[in-house]
């Protein structure tokens, strides 16, 4: 049995139902989940932090992501292109992918979270060349649970090459049977439907340019057959919208809807460009949107209306998308995006500070379907992160600890995140890994992928 109790936090942002923040308040995890909370409490703990000065937060969840794409990051020659030019440039690169590079991506990805305050990820891997080996999302597990990150692997796919009428070249696509026979096989070794669980399988086909009708009805039906989520990209782009447009004479979410893929089981990366009857639609089957400012500003796909979704009642958690579209694995710096992007478009309509922290807490858990995460609260699992704020850069933070990841933003890893009562990060270092070889040997695999050696 592990146990770790947080001693005497200046304050603690629980993201509970009322979003309630406590002040000088002991915190004690025992076997992963949150035990007690309270003030002087009389317990004994193998693992004890000093809250004093600390701003306690409940782990941020992100709900969309591209591990792989951390080896292509700030590559000049797609810097200044849109969506689906960007795409085809970079499949160009992403065909020589091999486990080991999946592997060490996985690592520099999901470590960078973690010492942002990430403490879940979803992962959406669809890209498997034909000469690597088909065991890539089995070396991305492996990955998360040596830095002991809770992991929502999405087996991704793409059917659809460019021979058929697709966006990505033909020896990066597979077949339908291919993909969901990897597809069981992934769910029945790894997926866990268990509170606290820290590895959940869902299914992702890529997008509705990559794939075929028949996949995407046929990963549906297997995804509820073994009780697991589905995602894809949608509504990212008006190319998408054309496309499906010319190619079935739908939109893309009436698309979707015809292939069985609304419902509350079912949430979309993206989602810019629904009109006000789809957001209707999405809210009453609570279907989910991911929702990813930074990318959709970087590749400028538009702004989703998130206050219209909100409203509306749609399911929403935040996204930093993958590390080539952002460029970046940090949850806090998506959490100031939001806030800003919404604000200068929809000024004292836009959603709050506190609003954006919920997105990328209960929201995220509400998306990937975990009622055990997204507060801090007796009974939850015991995921956290903690921030100095007596610090010059967090003078001021104290009239809202609510509101101070928006507003202020933290430019520097957190000083400590916690993972089913597990110490990950502490003084802004991964625990469990050397991030200096890690590092090292990352950056040789980039180079290698990057000039295609």
């Amino acid at each position: 049995m592990t146990t770790l109790l947080i001693k005497n936090a200046e304050a603690l942002v629980s993201m509970n139902e009322t979003c309630e923040i406590l002040h000088s308040v002991d915190i004690y995890c025992e076997s992963g989940i949150i035990s007690r909370i309270g003030h002087d409490l009389d317990v004994v703990a193998e693992d004890v932090i000093s809250g004093s000065g600390m701003y306690v937060y409940p782990g941020l969840i992100n709900t969309h992501h591209h591990l792989y794409q951390t080896f292509t990051r700030n590559l000049p020659g797609v810097q200044n292109l849109e969506l689906f030019d960007w795409l085809r440039a970079l499949y160009r690169i992403w065909r020589g992918l091999t486990p080991e590079m999946v592997y060490y991506s996985a690592l520099t990805g999901l470590g960078e979270l973690l010492k942002y305050g990430c403490t879940t990820s979803v992962d959406h891997h669809y890209v498997f060349p034909r000469q690597a080996e088909p065991t890539l999302i089995d070396r991305q597990i492996e990955a998360a649970a040596e830095l002991g990150m809770r992991f929502h692997p999405c087996r991704g796919s793409m059917s659809l090459g460019e021979s058929d009428g697709g966006l990505p070249p033909d020896d990066v696509v597979q077949t339908t049977d291919e993909i969901l026979r990897d597809s069981q096989r992934l769910i029945e070794r790894y997926h866990d439907s268990e509170p606290g669980s820290m590895c959940q399988i869902a299914l992702a086909p890529c997008s509705p340019f990559s794939v075929s009708a028949d996949l995407l009805e046929q990963t549906a039906l297997l995804a509820r057959e073994y009780g697991v989520r589905l995602h894809t990209h949608l509504a990212e782009t008006l190319d998408e919208e054309r496309f499906c447009i010319e190619a079935v004479g739908m939109r893309p979410l009436a698309y979707m809807e015809s292939l069985g893929w609304l419902g509350p089981d079912v949430w979309y990366a993206h989602g810019i460009h629904f009109s006000d009857e789809e957001i209707n639609l999405l809210a009453q089957t609570r279907t989910g949107v991911a929702h990813c400012p930074t990318s959709n500003e970087k590749l400028c796909s538009g702004r989703a209306l998130i206050e219209r979704l909100l409203h509306a009642g749609v399911p929403v958690g935040l996204a930093v998308d993958g590390s080539a579209s952002n460029d970046c694995s940090s949850m806090l710096a998506e959490i100031r995006t939001a806030y800003l992007l919404h604000r200068m478009a929809m000024g004292n309509q836009a959603p709050t500070p506190a609003d954006i922290l919920e997105l990328a807490t209960k929201g995220g858990a509400r998306l990937i379907g975990r009622p055990d995460l997204g507060s801090i609260e007796e009974g939850k699992a015991a995921d956290m992160f903690l921030v100095n704020a007596d610090t010059l850069e967090w003078v001021g933070a104290d009239f809202d600890p609510a509101s101070a990841p928006a507003t202020i933003g933290l430019h520097r890893p957190v000083d400590y995140t916690i993972v089913a009562g597990r110490i990950v990060v502490k003084d802004g270092r991964l625990v469990n890994i050397d991030e200096t070889a890690v590092a090292r040997k990352a950056r040789e695999l980039s180079r290698r992928l990057c000039s295609g050696r």
